[in-house]
């Protein structure tokens, strides 16, 4: 059965709805069976490319594909469909040839030459001099006086770099020497596809040839000297799957016809990504990149991946919320709807929320298992582990025990701190533990008389709870984490085999500690998608405490494809001027850029709430004449009470908008949300408001805090922000107060 392969943008050749069924009814035929009666798969004679190759659509329409022969078996390149007399003056221009300078697939039409005309006698005369003149550089001929220097010149690339190290086509090369500012070659790389573009974008960061050869795999494979069998290599790399997508079997391709999804069948993949994606890990595996760098893509791609190398694999993929843990599932079931998708323990991939997980392990463990993991953690067995403790429980014990502690220290916040980064972690059942217990970055030191003052506040917790059985979500964690390690007399359980983490950087220690616990230490045991930038809910808490050991086993994505580059400096530059530290423990960096350019970010100054929603209203309206679906826009507000204003005033104007709460935001309609929801969300246009303001509450909740939490709530602040920012693919308009 034949390989087909889609070729760049073909599909969107094909514009016409009916036109579609007919070609995916010939591709799938194709697909199944190239000697399918009525296919007419036939060469052209004297076509460019002995390969090339037409098929019957139907009486009027011919598809014009290239057939390699490589690697045992018949390869189809789809390269689009023509009316009968243009297809076959198509295929006989087309070619499909390796770049000689890198080895990457190319489809080139090569103009017929027209006749050449009988030449003209001359005079006789001075025999003329034709001595080839060297050609200039164009870097000089761009070096005009007065003129700005171009962007890639000014970064020191020349001509050389770009044709005979990077193989551009020349043509290419000398305009993108020509382009005078970053955001024009932005511009030039969206306008072609592939390899190419991902070149163009990685040279105007200024990244050296040697690293952009080397992230894109840019070298040439040794020959095996059958050049059908170099092609079919040459489009399985993974800078050539940028343009070129294999559909592997019937069950795929079927899959893209009856959703008649012209995108479903190309998943974009970064050759970088794709590294990632395919790689054997020994041990945890880390890789870290933006907002908008592809990390969740990474993941849902190797989870297939796995279950695809073993299907008796127990995978498990995981994140901090029960919305993004949807957003996973959606995102398998649209990558590949085969991929079985289970409970806990099953063959096949468990999408669920970190917390969720914890509350599966517990519900499972048999009873005196259960109890034994329970009193080894915390001293005591709780009587009803599947209830959660309430919220309002630190309340209630600083309303119920008097303290000399300070109002720093004696607060909601740094005891439920205190508990879950110092306490539980550490496994500190008694006074005596923890007067000895490392209480490393807490910020704030604790004498002795202290630390017996906060321990008393910490056991009135656990005794409050107690009485009514409950385990709070960090205790499940680490109540789940001891069952599956094991504890005297009772062995442990192995639920998965395989553990996929995004988010990481919200995660606490007690959901490392059950991740860690949940597959057994091996290869490709946890692969963790974090992103420093965006921890807007954990602490930083460096994973080699936590027995989670990813030194030298860590990489970075760099490239966004969601954000234009103009709104990602906007959104970067909120992040400036603070120290940023990755699960590591060590500086992160930022150095992000994007594949896209756009409009700048429009920034509109207001003097008070009214004159607020009235600029929001005035936007949105505006924006909606020029959008298809309302669904694509969206308003990013602090807090809950400003999402309801602000839902409120679109609505008196009679703007179809939803304050977006738990429930994913509804197409056709604008989504009014606060920044901390918007995360793992993306639209085309985004309005954020109440940038620079603090609510009252919100300003007493941080005078409240000692010192270095303080910081650490700021910083948590500007995450927020950038990632409210970083939610806007084209459009961004920001609206302080």
């Amino acid at each position: 059965m034949p390989t087909l392969v889609m070729a760049g943008k073909a599909p969107h050749k094909i514009a016409d709805g009916a036109l579609k069924k007919k070609a995916w009814t010939f591709l799938e035929k194709l697909q199944e069976d190239d000697t399918t009666p009525g296919l007419h798969i036939e060469p052209i004679n004297g076509s460019r490319d002995p390969r090339v190759r037409t098929g019957r659509v139907d009486e009027f329409w011919r598809a014009v594909l290239f057939k390699l022969t490589g690697q045992g078996d018949t390869h189809y390149v789809f390269h689009g469909i023509w009316a009968h007399d243009d297809a076959i003056a198509v295929a006989m221009k087309v070619t499909l040839k390796q770049n000689p300078i890198n080895g990457m697939p190319v489809i080139e039409e090569i103009a017929v030459p027209e006749p050449t005309p009988a030449p003209i006698p001359t005079p006789a005369g001075p025999t003329a001099d034709t001595t080839p003149v060297p050609p200039r550089p164009v870097e000089e001929d761009l070096a005009q006086d007065g003129a700005p220097t171009p962007t890639l010149v000014a970064l020191g690339y020349s001509r050389d770099d770009l044709v005979q190290r990077l193989g551009l086509p020349e043509a290419l090369a000398d305009a993108a020497l020509a382009v005078a500012t970053e955001d024009d070659l932005l511009t030039l790389a969206a306008e072609h596809d592939g390899w190419i573009g991902l070149v163009l974008v990685d040279l105007g960061s200024g990244e050296p040839v040697e690293s952009i050869i080397e992230r894109l795999d840019l070298t040439p494979e040794p020959t095996t000297g059958d050049a059908d069998e170099d092609l079919v290599r040459a489009l399985r790399r993974p800078a050539a799957r940028t343009t070129f997508a294999f559909i592997e079997g019937q069950e795929e391709l079927r899959r893209v016809i009856e959703a008649d999804d012209f995108e479903a069948w190309r998943v974009f993949l970064h050759p970088e990504q794709r590294r990632y994606v395919d790689q054997r890990t020994n041990g945890p595996f880390r890789v870290s990149g933006g907002a908008g760098t592809g990390k969740t893509v990474v993941l849902v791609h190797r989870a297939r991946a796995l279950a695809a190398r073993d299907p008796h694999a127990r995978i498990v993929l995981t994140t901090y919320t029960t919305n993004l843990a949807d957003a996973l599932r959606d995102q398998v079931r649209r990558l590949d709807p085969s991929v079985p998708l289970v409970e806990l323990g099953a063959p096949g991939i468990h999408v669920t929320g970190v917390d969720a997980l914890a509350r599966a392990v517990v519900r499972r463990a048999p009873g005196p298992a259960l109890d034994a993991a329970q009193t080894a953690v915390l001293g005591e067995s709780r009587s009803h582990p599947n209830q959660r403790t309430p919220h309002a429980r630190w309340r209630a014990v600083l309303d119920h025990v008097a303290t000399s502690l300070p109002a720093t220290v004696a607060n909601e916040s740094f005891l439920k701190d205190e508990y879950d980064l110092v306490v539980l972690p550490s496994g500190v059942t008694t006074l005596e533990e923890y007067l000895r217990v490392r209480r490393t970055g807490r910020g704030v030191a604790l004498d002795r008389a202290s630390r017996t003052e906060m321990w008393r506040l910490l056991q009135e917790y656990r005794t409050q709870a107690r009485l009514d059985g409950s385990l709070d979500f960090a205790e499940a964690g680490v109540v789940a984490a001891a069952y599956l390690k094991g504890t005297p007399g009772h062995p442990g359980a192995q639920l998965a085999d395989h553990v996929l983490v995004d988010e990481g950087q919200d995660l606490t220690p007690a959901h490392w500690k059950l991740l860690r616990a949940l597959a057994p230490s091996g290869p490709d045991d946890l692969f963790i998608a974090e992103d420093s930038h965006q921890r807007i809910y954990g602490h930083r808490t460096p994973l080699k405490r936590l027995g989670v050991n990813i030194v030298g086993r860590s990489r970075r994505l760099t490239l966004n494809y969601r954000t234009t580059a103009q709104n990602l400096r906007w959104a970067l530059a909120q992040l400036d001027g603070v120290e940023w530290v990755d699960l590591e423990g060590e500086q992160e960096q930022t150095g992000y850029r994007s594949a896209r350019t756009g409009p700048p970010p429009e920034v509109v100054h207001t003097a008070s709430l009214s004159e607020e929603l009235a600029v929001v209203v005035d936007r949105v309206q505006s924006w909606l004449p020029t959008t298809e679906d309302p669904g694509t826009v969206a308003v990013l507000v602090p807090d809950r009470q400003q999402r309801d204003r602000v839902a409120q005033a679109l609505a008196d104007a009679g703007v179809p908008a939803h304050p977006v709460d738990r429930e994913r935001p509804p197409a056709k309609k604008v989504a009014v949300m606060t920044r901390h929801r918007a995360k793992g969300t993306e639209f085309s246009k985004v309005l954020l408001t109440d940038v620079g303001w603090t609510a009252p509450w919100e300003v007493q909740r941080l005078a409240a805090m000692d010192a270095a939490e303080r910081e650490d709530a700021e910083q948590r602040n500007r995450s927020v922000l950038y990632v409210a920012a970083t939610r806007a693919r084209d459009e961004l308009v920001v609206v302080t107060r």
